[in-house]
């Protein structure tokens, strides 16, 4: 689930600064003549009108760049995908430059980037994806993201499969309380935040809902479906209606990168599944805000069947999706 490395500035001096400025976000506090430091995410739909961005850096677009005559290429890599951020990749030191470069880079397009902030304490409970920072320096983590975000337009799918996988997890309070903490950092910069909202073939929803509700699903905007799986989208719309419905109407997104042929029942490089829908925003008066492809479509789920590293670009699984 790893990202490419995204265009970065040289910024002398703005890391400490924004460093201050977002901890001050995070415990609004209060400066100048009493003014409190936070800026509201938007009250509607977050992509209602709006472009999605498209990464100039995603492993699709390498792939495009080095085989330009692969048309299964070029359409991943000029279809919106996520910009996964793992601190893996970009550390703490790092992270805030790297989101920076990414913003800088959507305003020129005048779209809208979506985030998936991937590295909470014992990610993914040990298995494939494992991974993730401390309990010391995740908040810094998230506050290097928030800095570099710096209250423009963004959209942050958070940590998915956290919640979802949090009562199977050793700590499942202390889980659930690094995602709230996390989500109310980000929310405060103005950023539309999406929980992890699991999917229609793990937790029931209102089992799905309760979880949410410990989360912080009141101070987001919503919660993020089938994320890296490969549900069809229609039995995902079903499932998030009803937490929808549980959590006092929360909006939501569907993750549709790979759910063209539905799923098998396997979530890891499942054979014979197909890319889905195209993202598009959905602006009808449900709680449904948009389908994403949030997992980027040639990239593995972990070594299974045949697949490389979590995150590891897979050219011929790219291939089989797209031609499904």
């Amino acid at each position: 689930m790893t990202m490419h490395a995204s265009p970065r500035t040289t910024r002398p001096s703005r890391v400490a600064a924004v460093s201050l400025a977002v901890s001050a976000l995070v415990v609004a506090a209060i400066v100048g003549a009493g003014a409190v430091v936070s800026i509201a995410p938007p009250a509607d739909n977050p992509f209602a009108a709006r472009s999605l961005y498209v990464s100039p850096d995603s492993a699709a677009a390498t792939a495009a760049a080095s085989s330009p005559g692969t048309a299964a290429f070029g359409l991943l890599a000029s279809t919106p995908s996520a910009i996964w951020l793992l601190p893996e990749v970009y550390p703490i030191d790092d992270v805030d430059d790297a989101v920076h470069a990414v913003m800088t880079s959507a305003s020129r397009q005048d779209a809208l980037p979506v985030f998936v902030v991937y590295g909470l304490p014992d990610r993914d409970c040990g298995s494939l994806s494992a991974g993730g920072l401390s309990p010391d320096e995740y908040p810094r983590w998230i506050e290097a993201i928030a800095g570099g975000i710096a209250g423009r337009d963004a959209v942050v799918i958070l940590e998915p499969d956290s919640l979802a996988q949090a009562p199977d997890c050793p700590d499942p309070a202390s889980r659930i309380s690094a995602v709230r903490t996390a989500a109310s950092a980000l929310t405060h910069t103005g950023t539309s935040i999406y929980l992890d909202g699991g999917h229609s073939d793990w937790r029931s929803p209102s089992a799905m809902a309760a979880v949410l509700e410990r989360a912080g699903i009141s101070g987001v905007r919503g919660f993020a479906t089938n994320v890296s799986n490969y549900n069809p989208s229609d039995d995902e719309r079903v499932y998030a209606e009803e937490v929808s419905a549980l959590t006092g109407g929360a909006h939501f997104v569907i993750d549709s990168s790979r759910n063209g042929n539905g799923s098998d029942g396997s979530w890891c490089n499942p054979p014979g599944r197909a890319i889905g829908q195209l993202p598009s925003p959905i602006d009808d008066g449900t709680p449904e805000d948009a389908t994403l492809w949030i997992k980027n479509p040639g990239e593995s789920d972990g070594t299974c069947n045949g697949g490389p590293a979590a995150g590891g670009w897979w050219a011929s699984r790219a291939l089989d999706l797209v031609a499904g």
